[in-house]
């Protein structure tokens, strides 16, 4: 099997304003791609920019899928890490926009063996239940979502934080009186802390019943970040720190955190994912699957991985939920209240519907 060709979609998703701690995002900037064999297989891969994180935007990721694209050309797709290192050979960093030719890629292998992702990647249905994030905003419009979101059965929150140490505890404070003791409660400070504030934060904030917090302080403070785990009262979770296998070895090792947040956006795709995952289960370190604003189709992709993947014990696949006014995805993942499923089709099980691509800046290399 060879590959021919790769459609690229400017795959632009509208949405109402989401904001953490280091911007806000006015709509989706997710990229799809369709690479195509002479097997009649294609695959379908999203990636979703998200630049005051990963630093790529929609027009990077559109550029660099062109050169991919052309390097990918006659070659095989089902010899994966090949394919991923030939990408590496020719970029050394641009994650996002690799996850999703790697996406594409498992997308043919698994369509290849007639199984559905999870299974081609040994895994077995589980129980899967997403949370719900809040974005920043006042502490009284936070702790309204929160109740919201409660009525609506979901039971487990991700709040954003990570401006002004005082109103982030207001914030918490607030949401914490509006639902009560039983839902569980995660924050995530997107880097927003420096040293001193993350120490004093988690100190006060640990009487709200915090299950963990996400990537307290920028990363350039890594360096402390096993200080900071030492005299936490609350349990830390690396995101942005954690990109590869290798950021992993060196948290777990040097007892930076308790748990690892693994992103498609940040690893690259499946294929490092399951990297992190190894290195996390030999040592006991459970782990997030987490996203940034992509579609059900990205989404159903991570749940997959999820599902072939025992240590990833949280799960934040919430994305198309937070606000996305189109939902243009044929098959794919579906949401029974937070409980999560995936199809029995083979691949991903996720597709574009037409009538949005039709809408949406094509290029064919």
């Amino acid at each position: 099997m060879k590959i021919t060709h790769t459609e690229i979609y400017r795959f632009s998703i509208p949405m109402e304003p989401f904001v953490i701690a280091t911007g806000t995002m006015h709509f989706a900037q997710n990229v799809l791609i369709r690479i195509h064999t002479d097997a009649g297989i294609h695959g379908v891969g999203e990636c979703s920019a998200f630049p005051m994180i990963v630093g790529e935007t929609q027009e990077t990721c559109l550029a660099m899928a062109k050169d991919f694209a052309q390097i990918l050309i006659g070659k095989d797709p089902l010899d994966i890490p090949e394919r991923m290192n030939d990408l590496l050979g020719y970029a050394a960093h641009n994650s996002t926009i690799k996850s999703a030719f790697d996406m594409a890629l498992f997308d043919i292998a698994a369509k290849h063996a007639d199984l559905p992702l999870y299974r081609f990647l040994g895994g077995q249905k589980r129980t899967i239940e997403t949370d719900m994030t809040i974005g920043i905003d006042s502490p009284e419009n936070m702790a309204l979502s929160a109740l919201r979101y409660q009525k609506q059965g979901c039971r487990i929150l991700k709040i954003k934080l990570g401006k002004k140490v005082t109103e982030d505890i207001d914030r918490v404070a607030k949401i914490r009186q509006a639902v009560g003791q039983d839902m569980i409660i995660r924050l995530d400070a997107n880097q927003g802390w420096n040293f001193d504030d993350a120490l004093y934060a988690l100190g006060a904030l640990a009487q709200f019943n915090i299950e963990f917090c996400e990537q307290p302080m920028r990363t350039w403070f890594d360096d402390r970040l096993p200080e900071l785990k030492a005299n936490s009262p609350i349990k830390i979770m690396a995101d942005e720190s954690c990109y590869h296998h290798h950021d992993a070895r060196k948290l777990i090792n040097s007892q930076s955190c308790e748990y690892l947040n693994i992103k498609f956006s940040k690893s690259g795709g499946i294929l490092e994912a399951q990297k992190i995952h190894e290195i996390a289960l030999q040592t006991g370190t459970k782990c997030m699957i987490g996203s940034m604003l992509e579609s059900r189709i990205a989404l159903t992709a991570n749940l997959h991985f999820a599902l072939s993947s025992p240590n990833v014990v949280f799960f934040d696949l919430d994305t198309c939920l937070l606000g996305h006014l189109a939902d243009p995805v044929i098959g794919g993942l579906t949401y029974n209240g937070y409980f999560l499923d995936v199809p029995e089709t083979s691949g991903i099980g996720a597709d574009a519907t037409p009538a949005f691509l039709k809408n949406c800046e094509q290029w064919i290399i």
